[in-house]
Order: structure tokens, then C-alpha cells, then sequence
């Protein structure tokens, strides 16, 4: 027959493995990892917009106010369309611009391009001077 403390200790750590098996298994609800925002803020003609880039001193040196940039949307099956067109106003701080939609329907996380040089679009409360 074998000791109690023995017998305690093992029933003690099948309990522990089992309990931790458990807990290594499991997952928070989906939404609290995955949630999906879709944005529908839409910016037209006139609207005010906030463009992130990287900083560089290549990007600052290369756009100036009054520039205007290409404004495209990638759909879900990766397709590039062009959806407007924006005229920078200022810059912001180190890695932000402003500018006015000039042409056409654009959306937060939409891609505004001049040249080889990428922006991305950002909800429009997101910078102020």
C-alpha cells in the first residue's frame, strides 16, 4: 500500500495537469482578439484628410503643399483600384500631413501615392495642429 503523502502528491499533480491542459486549451472570445471595425467614414470633395507616412527625409523633401496625390483602394481579393485624388496642405509634425479631397470617395486606410512614395490615409480627428 502506498503513503498517504504519496498518494496526495500524485492526485495532486494529475489534478494540476489536467487543470493547466485545460486552461492551454482555451480561448478568449473571438471578438476580444478579432474584432472587425469596418469604417464607413467616407471623405468627398472638400473634405479635410490626415495622411501617415514614414518620416523619412526622403518623403519630407519630396512633397509639398499643393502637391497632389493618387488615392487608391485594395479590395479583399487584392485588387487596386484608383477611388480620388487629394491635394496635400501641410505637414504635421514629423510623420503627418493634411490635405483636401479633390476628386472622388475616399475611406481611412485607403493608399494616396506620388510616384513611388506611399501615404497612408487616416481618420481625419486623428491629427490636429
Amino acid at each position: 500500500m502506498m503513503p498517504k503523502g504519496i498518494a496526495f502528491a500524485i492526485v495532486f499533480l494529475v489534478i494540476s495537469f489536467i487543470s493547466f491542459a485545460a486552461f492551454a486549451l482555451s480561448y478568449p472570445p473571438a471578438p476580444l482578439y478579432h474584432r472587425i471595425e469596418k469604417s464607413e467614414t467616407v471623405m468627398t470633395q472638400g473634405d479635410a484628410v490626415s495622411l501617415f507616412h514614414s518620416g523619412t527625409s526622403e518623403i519630407r523633401n519630396s512633397v509639398r503643399g499643393d502637391d497632389i496625390l493618387t488615392v487608391y483602394r485594395i479590395s479583399s481579393s487584392c485588387e487596386i483600384r484608383e477611388t480620388g485624388k487629394i491635394r496635400i496642405m501641410s505637414q504635421i509634425g514629423e510623420t503627418y500631413l493634411t490635405g483636401i479631397v479633390i476628386d472622388g470617395e475616399i475611406r481611412p486606410n485607403d493608399i494616396a501615392k506620388k510616384g513611388s512614395i506611399s501615404f497612408l490615409v487616416i481618420s481625419t480627428g486623428a491629427c490636429r495642429r
